[in-house]
C-alpha cells in the first residue's frame, strides 16, 4: 500500500501531539483523503530540502504515523490540524507524484514490551512533570504523570531541545529502557556543554 509522507523539520514520536498548519494543495488533498478513509499519514524528518515547494530531496529512513485528532480553520484562513503520533515505520521505497506529494511503501516497526517506571527514572519523570508546566506543552495536553517507560521516553525525546539527529537516534530504538538510557546520556552531555 502506498502511504503518503509529510516531510517536516521535526521528529514525531508515538502518542505525542503536533499542531500543523496546512496550506499547500498537495497536503490539503492528502489530509482530506486521510480523513475520508480514517487513516493517518507518515511524518518523516527532512535531512535535505525544504518543507514547502518541491519534495524534500532527503529525509529520514524512519518515521512516525500521524493520526488526525482535530482540525479547525485558523484565523488566517488556513487549515489547522492536530495529529497524534501512532506507529513507527521504516521507509522501504519512495515515489514522488507530479504534485510533489511523496508516497512510500513502508514497513511497520514494533515496539518492545513496555516496562514500569523504575526508581532510577525518578529524575526523568520529575523533568517531564516540570515540562508539563510550560504553556506550549500544556496546550498540547502532554507531560505530567505517565504510566510506563515508553510514554516517558517518547515525551521527553519529543519535548527536550535535542538535535534532530539525536531525536532520530531515540526514535530508532525499539526498547523503552534503551531509549531512556540514551535520553539520560544526551541530557548529561547537554549539561556538560552548559557548564563548560
Amino acid at each position: 500500500m502506498s502511504y503518503p509522507l509529510f516531510p517536516l523539520n521535526t521528529v514525531l514520536f508515538p502518542s505525542c501531539m503536533l499542531d500543523l498548519q496546512i496550506f499547500e494543495a498537495r497536503y490539503l488533498d492528502m489530509v482530506s483523503a486521510c480523513m475520508k478513509r480514517g487513516e493517518g499519514f507518515g511524518v518523516v524528518t527532512i535531512l535535505e530540502g525544504q518543507e514547502v515547494g518541491e519534495a524534500a530531496s532527503r529525509f529520514s529512513a524512519q518515521g512516525c504515523e500521524a493520526l488526525i485528532r482535530d482540525f479547525q480553520q485558523r484565523s488566517n484562513g488556513l487549515l489547522g490540524i492536530r495529529v497524534e503520533g501512532g506507529r513507527r515505520f521504516r521507509v522501504d521505497s519512495v515515489e514522488v507524484q507530479p504534485d510533489q506529494l511523496t508516497l512510500a511503501e513502508v514497513g511497520w516497526l514494533a515496539d518492545a514490551e513496555d516496562g514500569p517506571l523504575l526508581p532510577e527514572h525518578a529524575d526523568l519523570a520529575a523533568l517531564l512533570g516540570a515540562l508539563a508546566e510550560h504553556p506550549m506543552v500544556a496546550s498540547l495536553g502532554m507531560g505530567g504523570v505517565v504510566g510506563g517507560q515508553l510514554a516517558l521516553a517518547n515525551q521527553l525525546a519529543y519535548l527536550l531541545p535535542f538535535s534532530l539527529e539525536q531525536k532520530l537516534q531515540v526514535l530508532q530504538l525499539s526498547e523503552p529502557l534503551r531509549r531512556l538510557e540514551l535520553i539520560q546520556l544526551l541530557l548529561e552531555q547537554m549539561q556538560g556543554e552548559m557548564t563548560a
